[in-house]
């Protein structure tokens, strides 16, 4: 969607010094750049490359501010924090305002309550008494179960399943082959005969606005109550989370990580790639799990800013002076 860089410097709040009129289309890399790119710095020292490249517009720090603004070679486009608004117009350059449809193909029940300009693509089926918000758009083979509530500008992509009784806010993007309000891993054993029977999964699940789901992660419901995801959390690909779970607001967890049921994160914590937690274990606010940790059951990790490693896992400096006691005493032995 092209921008004129005067609408841009409106809407993202930057200072524009340079041609106002002129029109960007996409956002890239200075190496990549065409000329209607936006480009971005953070580094003083990269700025020259991207005055030099074929961008229409450099997205720049504070820094480039002041006498040498005047003498730049391209509109520039100053933010305090020119990562972040390079984001928001990727984002603004990336919406189409177009008219949206519902395929004719798509399966949508008579009782649901579908909001103004929302897309339905193909083979999609809606459930009963489904209700979906304004602007929101569903792919292409996507099931959503009876009684789903889905918000606003939402973007639910290819091949999404969301069981019964879930129930989504706006902005919620959630990519292909996700699962969401799946039947919890949860059993009882009869003592007689050795058998596993599953435990009650009727729960719901509730996912706040703002929040993320990568590509094919899943998420249980709640076994009796529920499972929720609180606003603004972002979720990797292959994430599982299980029931009972609570994540707080702006949690970031990477891929491959699994998190067994009732355990909770409180608000700001940060999870890296293939960590494993345990039931019942919280992760107190601010957190920093490095990637492969593993938390035992009914663990408490908490000390906000500082990075947790190993299995169990504990403080990085407690861990790295481990290895160093190990690899120490394994020269001994030789």
């Amino acid at each position: 969607m092209k921008q004129t860089l005067r609408d841009l410097a409106e809407k993202l709040s930057c200072h524009l010094l340079g041609d106002s009129s002129i029109t960007v289309t996409t956002v890239s890399s200075p190496q990549s750049a065409t000329s209607t790119s936006l480009v971005f710095v953070e580094d003083p020292q990269h700025l020259d490359t991207a005055l030099r490249s074929s961008a229409a517009a450099v997205i720049v720090g504070d820094f480039a501010a002041g006498n040498f603004a005047a003498s730049a070679s391209k509109p520039l486009l100053i933010s305090a924090q020119p990562r972040l608004t390079f984001a928001r117009a990727a984002k603004l350059l990336r919406d189409q305002d177009l008219t949206r449809i519902i395929h004719p193909s798509a399966i949508v029940s008579a009782s649901a309550e579908i909001g103004t300009n929302v897309a339905i693509g193909t083979r999609t089926v809606l459930g009963e008494h489904v209700q979906v918000g304004d602007e929101t758009t569903i792919g292409a083979g996507s099931v959503i179960g009876d009684n789903v509530i889905i918000g606003s500008h939402c973007r639910i992509d290819p091949s999404v399943t969301i069981y019964a009784g879930t129930t989504l806010g706006d902005r919620v993007i959630v990519q292909a082959g996700a699962v969401l309000g799946s039947e919890g891993f949860g059993y009882v054993r009869d003592s007689k005969t050795g058998r596993y029977e599953q435990f009650p999964q009727i729960g719901r699940l509730i996912i706040e606005d703002d929040v993320e789901i990568g590509a094919n992660s899943t998420i249980d419901r709640g076994a009796l109550d529920e499972t929720r995801i609180r606003q603004g959390a972002k979720i990797d690909n292959l994430v599982h989370i299980g029931h009972n779970v609570q994540i707080g607001e702006n949690v970031v967890i990477a891929a491959q990580t699994g998190l067994s049921g009732s355990a909770i994160v409180e608000n700001n914590v940060i999870i890296g790639g293939q960590v494993g937690i345990a039931d019942h274990v919280r992760i107190e606010e601010g957190t920093i799990l490095g990637a492969q940790s593993g938390i035992p059951t009914k663990k408490v990790i908490r000390g906000k800013g500082v990075v947790f490693w190993g299995t169990p896992a504990r403080p990085i400096k407690e861990y790295l002076k481990e290895l160093a006691f190990l690899s120490r005493s394994a020269k001994k032995q030789r």
